[in-house]
C-alpha cells in the first residue's frame, strides 16, 4: 500500500494527494498562507524513476511567481518535511526517497492541436537538414586525401 505524507493513495492520485497534504500541514503564519495561495494555484506532477527508486513531486508555478515566492515556497516546503514524524513516501511500510522540483518550465506541445509553434517534428530537424544538404567548404582533410 502507498502513503504520501501519512495519507494512503493509489499510484494514478499520488500528486493530488501530496498537494492535500501539503496545503493541510502548512501553517496558518503569513508564510505559509503565501505557501497555500502558490500552491493552490500551481500543477503537481509525480515521476518515479524505477531505477533509482526516487520519487520526485514537481511544482509546477505560474509564469507570474516571482523569486522571493520560490524561495518562501521552497522554505515552507522545507520546513513542512522537516517536522513531519512520517515518511513523505512509504510504500508497503518501506520509506522511499524523494526530491521535490520547484519549477515553471513547460514542455512544449509537439502534436496536437495545441502544438508549440515551431515544435512539430519536421520543424526542429529543418536546420540540421538544411546544414547537411548546403553548399560550403569541405573539410579540409578529404580535400587533400581524395583531390
Amino acid at each position: 500500500m502507498w502513503k504520501i505524507l501519512g495519507k494512503d493513495a493509489i499510484y494514478i492520485d499520488i500528486p493530488n494527494t501530496w498537494k492535500e497534504r501539503m496545503l493541510e500541514l502548512a501553517g496558518e503564519d503569513e508564510k505559509s498562507m503565501k505557501f497555500k495561495d502558490i500552491v493552490g494555484k500551481s500543477e503537481v506532477t509525480y515521476l518515479l524513476n524505477g531505477t533509482t527508486e526516487e520519487h520526485t513531486f514537481f511544482i509546477k508555478v505560474p509564469d507570474d511567481i516571482t523569486p522571493e515566492e520560490i524561495q518562501i515556497l521552497a522554505d515552507v516546503s522545507l520546513d513542512i518535511l522537516k517536522s513531519i514524524d512520517f515518511p513523505c513516501v512509504e510504500v508497503e511500510d518501506v520509506r522511499q526517497k524523494y526530491q521535490v522540483v520547484i519549477t515553471n518550465w513547460k514542455e512544449p506541445d509537439i502534436i496536437g492541436l495545441n502544438k508549440t509553434p515551431g515544435m512539430s517534428s519536421g520543424e526542429v530537424f529543418k536546420p540540421i537538414i538544411r546544414g547537411l544538404d548546403s553548399p560550403g567548404r569541405l573539410n579540409p582533410k578529404f580535400e587533400s586525401q581524395y583531390f
